[in-house]
C-alpha cells in the first residue's frame, strides 16, 4: 500500500513537472505571438503617418499654385489693355513655360505685361518665401522656398473662341485665356489630361505633373 502510494505520487509529480514545461513552452509562443502582432501594428502606423504627410504635402503644393494661377489673372484683369492686344502670350516670353528654378530676375525696369510675366516668374521660383538663414536675390535662389517642387506657368489664348460684335466681325483679344501652373508631385498618380500640355516632358514621368488652371476672357467694351 505504501509503495503504491509511493509510485503514484511519484508519478504526479512527473506528470505535473510535465505541464509546467508544457504551459512555459505555451507562454513563450503567446509572447512571441504578441511581438509580432505589435511590430506589424507600428509597422502599419509608420505607413499611415508617411502617407499622411505626403498628403499633406500635395495639398499644401496645390494651394500654392492655386494662389499662383489666381495671382495672374488678377494681374491680367487689371491689366486688360495688354491682356486684350494679347501682349502676355506674344513676345514678352520667347517661351513657355516660366519658372522651374534658376536665380531671380530684377523686374523693376520692366512694366505692364512685361513686368507681371518677370515677377511671376519669380514667384514661381520661389521668391515668395526664403529658408531660415538663407539668401533668395538674383544672383543667389538656391534658398528660395516659397513655390512647388518644380514650379511652372504657362498662359495660352484661344483665338477660335473670339467673340463677334453686332455687325457680325470678330473682335480681336475676347478669346479664351487660359492660365496653368504645373509642379511635381511627390507620388506618381494618374496624368493631367492631354489638352493640359503646360511643361509635359520636363518632370521623372507625366504622372508626377500635377496642374492647376484657371480659363477667363478679356470683354471688349469699346464694341459696336
Amino acid at each position: 500500500m505504501f509503495l503504491t502510494r509511493l509510485a503514484v505520487s511519484g508519478m504526479s509529480k512527473r506528470r505535473l513537472v510535465r505541464v509546467s514545461l508544457l504551459s512555459r513552452g505555451f507562454t513563450m509562443i503567446e509572447v512571441l505571438v504578441t511581438l509580432i502582432v505589435l511590430a506589424l501594428g507600428l509597422l502599419g502606423i509608420m505607413g499611415l503617418q508617411a502617407r499622411g504627410q505626403q498628403a499633406e504635402l500635395e495639398s499644401y503644393q496645390r494651394a500654392q499654385a492655386l494662389v499662383l494661377v489666381q495671382d495672374m489673372v488678377d494681374r491680367m484683369n487689371a491689366n486688360r489693355s495688354d491682356s486684350h492686344n494679347k501682349v502676355y502670350v506674344n513676345g514678352v516670353v520667347a517661351t513657355f513655360p516660366v519658372g522651374g528654378g534658376g536665380n531671380l530676375v530684377n523686374c523693376g525696369a520692366l512694366a505692364g505685361a512685361a513686368y507681371d510675366l518677370c515677377d511671376w516668374t519669380n514667384q514661381l521660383n520661389g521668391a515668395a518665401e526664403v529658408l531660415s538663414g538663407g539668401g533668395c536675390s538674383t544672383t543667389n535662389s538656391a534658398d528660395c522656398a516659397g513655390a512647388m517642387l518644380g514650379a511652372r506657368g504657362c498662359i495660352t489664348y484661344d483665338a477660335t473662341k473670339e467673340l463677334a460684335d453686332s455687325t457680325g466681325a470678330t473682335m480681336s483679344g475676347t478669346g479664351i485665356y487660359t492660365v496653368t501652373v504645373t509642379w511635381q508631385g511627390v507620388a506618381a498618380t494618374s496624368a493631367p489630361p492631354a489638352s493640359i500640355t503646360c511643361a509635359q516632358g520636363l518632370y521623372p514621368d507625366d504622372t508626377m505633373r500635377r496642374a492647376v488652371t484657371a480659363t477667363f476672357r478679356i470683354a471688349n467694351l469699346n464694341s459696336p
